[in-house]
């Protein structure tokens, strides 16, 4: 496995492309086009996370569009979710991270955000909705309304009640809970996913009303149970040892990686080779579920007027900076994950370079079923992006795209850590062997700039030191340098400034480009 690889860190030169579709270009013969989503749950890029997927590569990946710098606006589960169904950026949905009182499926999330989803949008349109897997990860819970609670929109509803897991669980079937033991050949969840998924496509044909799918799969997030046929596979692999494994925070990075102690013992090294190859089995079980959607699909006639989309709501880490295995953090590992699209009008086997985000889903499905996307959304339809030859009727133009966008994360802390009493209140995540990986002051907000001239990400903490990194990310693709102390005032003002904008940022103004203020400056 190549570090180039797995940290592509030399930019290509940025496709011009031009702002003059209608929604004629998405479909086949007039007729509006089915959409189909397929969301994993962790799974990164920046350490081989799409290596075992040779299926899903070849099946949607060449024949579409790989994008290579797909971002997620924050790098914790719920609030990339709550993202993705609103394509809001974290500080206007609400859902801050996984907890109720964080907002996570809460109250005020049923009464607001969840009401202007995708799905609702998509309704409107006059498609029948489909969603299956781990929706939110309070969804389902007793405080959060129990499984009768169907969220708007979905004509079938099949959401996980909680959070990801392979057995042991249960799923609220249009409102009913239906309960799943232990046994593969009934109760594996992906596998489970993929039955519910394809006998719906199976009910459907060229003539049927036009349909949103999505499947959220639990791979490959903990506990990462691979099904029994793949145990064994990748018996040699580990995770792999990039600049920043098990590497010292040391003085320039903030007070939570500061505080991992280094180097890790090795019982935490053993278990989170362990994770990794864990990780990568449970993916082949959704590599089979693409497959055979994607071959149902064309067994339906389907598939060329279909588009197929394939994401994770965030990354993850396995050793770097010696933390041992989660997510959370601001570094690439945690906030880059896959995307991929094929489709009618969609280039073949070509990859980007545009920067998109999880907020930019939601508004490029409504208009691929033939809505606007609303104002609310601070995320931008990627639709111009999907065939950079296309020309307007009086002349060619090139679409402002973004340079640079926001990463948030409102850190979740606890007062007692269970087998960790040596600990202070305020951590949270602490495992294995006590090493944390969240607190309430791992709170921070970050500008990531990235454009053919600039590749560099500014954050702040909201910690008591006013704490901030800057990576050149470009000359240093493992940000294992914090360069704040040799960037010059103007710059950091600058990055200060745009922070300030885009942390108060909604609908138009989140989607805003830059100005170009900091460009060229000497950092």
């Amino acid at each position: 496995m190549s570090e180039m690889s797995l940290h592509p860190s030399h930019m290509r030169v940025f496709f011009a492309v031009c702002f003059c579709f209608s929604i004629s270009f998405a479909s086949v013969a007039g007729k509006p086009p089915n959409i189909v989503f397929i969301l994993t749950d962790d799974q990164d890029v920046f350490l081989g996370g799409l290596t075992p997927m040779k299926k899903t590569q070849e099946l949607i990946g060449r024949q579409g569009i790989t994008f290579d710098n797909m971002f997620v606006s924050s790098p914790l589960c719920c609030p990339s979710r709550s993202s993705i169904m609103t394509g809001q950026y974290v500080h206007n949905h609400g859902a801050k991270n996984n907890s109720l009182s964080g907002g996570c499926s809460s109250s005020g999330w049923q009464r607001g955000p969840e009401k202007r989803s995708v799905s609702t949008y998509v309704k409107e349109q006059g498609y029948k909705t489909f969603f299956g897997g781990k929706y939110l990860n309070q969804y389902g819970k007793t405080e959060a309304g129990g499984p009768q609670h169907v969220p708007p929109g979905w004509d079938e509803w099949y959401g996980l009640v909680g959070n990801s897991r392979y057995y042991n669980y249960t799923q609220s079937v249009n409102g009913k809970p239906v309960e799943h033991g232990d046994t593969y050949g009934s109760d594996y969840f992906t596998d489970v996913l993929k039955r519910q998924a394809v006998n719906f496509i199976k009910k459907q044909s060229a003539e049927s009303t036009p349909f949103f799918l999505m499947v959220a799969t639990p791979a490959c997030h903990s506990p990462f149970t691979p099904a029994p046929q793949y145990k064994n596979n990748f018996n040699t692999s580990r995770a792999p040892r990039t600049p920043a494994f098990n590497a010292a925070g040391g003085p320039t990075k903030h007070w939570l990686i500061r505080s991992a102690p280094h180097p890790m013992v090795q019982s935490s090294i053993t278990d989170l080779d362990g994770y990794f190859r864990d990780r990568w089995r449970t993916l082949l079980s959704v590599d089979d579920l693409v497959q055979e959607v994607v071959s149902t699909l064309d067994s339906q006639k389907l598939l060329k007027n279909t588009y197929v989309i394939f994401s994770s709501d965030n990354g993850f880490h396995l050793g770097q900076f010696s933390l041992p295995q989660d997510k959370r953090q601001l570094y690439e590992f945690d906030v880059r994950v896959p995307f991929m699209i094929r489709g009618p009008g969609v280039m073949v086997n070509k990859t980007l370079q545009n920067p998109i985000l999880n907020i930019d889903i939601a508004p490029t499905i409504v208009e691929l079923a033939g809505g606007k996307a609303p104002q609310t959304m601070d995320g931008q339809s990627i639709l111009p992006l999907l065939k950079s030859d296309q020309k307007s009727d009086s002349e060619e133009e090139n679409v402002n795209w973004r340079t640079d966008f926001l990463i948030q994360h409102y850190g979740e802390g606890s007062y007692r850590i269970p087998g960790c009493p040596h600990l202070s209140a305020g951590v949270y995540n602490c495992w294995p062997n006590c090493v944390c990986e969240d607190a309430w002051n791992n709170t921070y907000s970050c500008v990531r700039s990235l454009s053919s001239s600039e590749d560099m990400m500014y954050c702040e903490f909201n910690d008591k030191e006013a704490f901030v990194e800057v990576y050149d990310v470009k000359k240093d693709p493992h940000q294992l340098k914090n360069v704040f102390k040799d960037s010059s005032k103007k710059f950091l003002a600058a990055k200060h400034r745009r922070l300030v904008d885009l942390v108060t940022c909604s609908g138009a103004s989140c989607r805003s480009p830059a100005a170009s203020e900091s460009k060229d400056m000497a950092i």
